[in-house]
């Protein structure tokens, strides 16, 4: 199929040709007008790496907590400790929760919070030792790199000595939240109190080493600019390359409702459909040949754009995100079923089909 498609630019062409696209090619495909041809490239390529089935997680999101002691410029979750609505759930309160999960059909709990300044590393030990105890076969995705080195901070401890003592007591995988972006000119503006692009990437190859996987976010549609998301793909294969510990690359569309930079007016709008296409189309295209799975975050996008981001690189729905706080709080509706999914897909003649974690297949619809 590729072979029938005609590019008019240098990058598109090596794209057609599986060629693997340098920083500059993936400049111009950012700046490329022809959006349709792109994402023709980008979908024929999904084509050829992973067929035409779309996958998703059965996944149970919990925020352990709202408190952080960051106070990030691009989000609307956080709360200061003592606020009227913060809140910290015990180890006991998780593990009550988790067990609804399992009742819903869930087979991994996503497990992120705050950057909270009075948990010691043992309420981390436990929640996950607790879970683990009454539900051994559930895959434990929590903390983020950014949170892992948050901790690290507070308790003293090296980054690797708290992985390690987490894995023992459980600890599965990991979420790729806090990513962000990389570049350091862009990170200072959306990001506060939270750790370097480099010290994350440093943190989540020192999980990978210890055979941790995890997923790989990137957060885009509100200041950045192109070359800041072609530097956080590259950054993101140059580590894959070195680790093959990345699951699958997240772009998550900026929510603006709540935000600093919305109250600023640094943005007053979230980006365009557009914009959202292209973003997953050269994602597929800079990380084809070396990580396959390029999810479409339905919950940010919505039902109807995703099913269209399906057909412009996508392969993934990430999951059903039970329970799912972050976007609800920058007012998105949240939750989905495995049949409601399933739909998706088939209504625009892929394959549906339930993941795990690890992107090993469950159940064909």
């Amino acid at each position: 199929m590729l072979e029938q498609l005609v590019g008019d630019s240098q990058a598109l062409d090596r794209a057609i040709a599986g060629q693997e696209l340098s920083y500059k090619d993936g400049l111009e495909l950012m700046n490329y007008d022809n959006l349709h041809l792109l994402g023709a490239v980008a979908d024929a390529r999904r084509k050829e790496l992973v067929g035409d089935t779309v996958t998703f997680a059965a996944s149970y999101y919990m925020n352990y907590t709202n408190v952080c002691a960051a106070s990030c410029q691009m989000c609307a979750f956080y709360r200061k400790d003592g606020a009227e609505d913060a809140y910290t759930l015990t180890p006991q309160e998780i593990e009550q929760r988790v067990g609804i999960a399992k009742q819903m059909g869930a087979t991994e709990v996503h497990i992120v919070g705050g950057f909270h300044p009075k948990l010691p590393l043992e309420y981390y030990e436990d929640m996950m030792k607790i879970i683990k105890k009454n539900h051994p076969k559930l895959n434990i995705k929590a903390l983020t790199a950014a949170e892992i080195f948050y901790l690290s901070k507070l308790t003293k401890n090296s980054t690797k000595e708290i992985l390690s003592r987490l894995k023992d007591a459980g600890l599965d995988s990991m979420p790729g939240g806090g990513a962000e972006l990389f570049h350091p000119e862009i990170r200072k503006k959306i990001v506060r109190g939270k750790c370097t692009g480099q010290e994350w990437l440093d943190v989540i190859e020192e999980a990978h080493n210890m055979g941790i996987k995890s997923n790989v976010t990137m957060l885009y549609g509100h200041i950045e600019k192109p070359e800041h998301i072609v530097d956080h793909l590259v950054k993101i294969r140059e580590l894959q390359k070195k680790t093959n510990g990345f699951i699958t690359l997240i772009p998550l569309k900026f929510s603006l409702d709540n935000t600093e930079l919305e109250q600023e007016h640094l943005v007053n709008n979230e980006c365009s459909s557009v914009y959202d296409l292209r973003i997953i189309a050269l994602s597929r295209l800079m990380l084809a040949n070396t990580l396959n799975n390029i999810s479409v975050y339905w919950v940010a996008y919505g039902k109807k754009l995703a099913q269209v981001a399906l057909s412009n690189g996508g392969s993934d729905l990430v999951g059903t995100a039970f329970s799912e706080e972050i976007y609800r709080a920058a007012g998105k509706p949240t939750t989905s079923s495995v049949d409601e999914l399933a739909t998706m897909v088939k209504e625009i003649g892929r394959t549906p089909a339930q993941r795990n974690t690890h992107f090993g297949i469950l159940k064909n619809f």
